[in-house]
């Protein structure tokens, strides 16, 4: 399959669903200036960096029932 034929019509997809046709919002605190698209994208990467911290590993079980450090 050519994938240079599936792309526009995703992309066409994808345009008629979104409308980008509007300009972009944006927080401005003091010299930062991110997109909101991008805050939410950052919030969710520490969300999912703090779950990797917090969720503990599965334990193997040994031949007796204990868990193995």
């Amino acid at each position: 399959m050519d994938l240079s034929a599936v792309s526009p019509a995703l992309y066409s997809l994808l345009g008629a669903v979104f409308n980008l046709s509007h300009p972009g919002h944006f927080i401005h605190w003091h010299w930062i200036n991110l997109s909101v698209a991008n805050v939410i994208v950052i919030g969710l990467m520490i969300v999912t960096f703090i779950a990797a911290i917090l969720i503990p590993f599965p334990k193997h079980k040994t031949e007796q029932g204990e868990a193995h450090d």
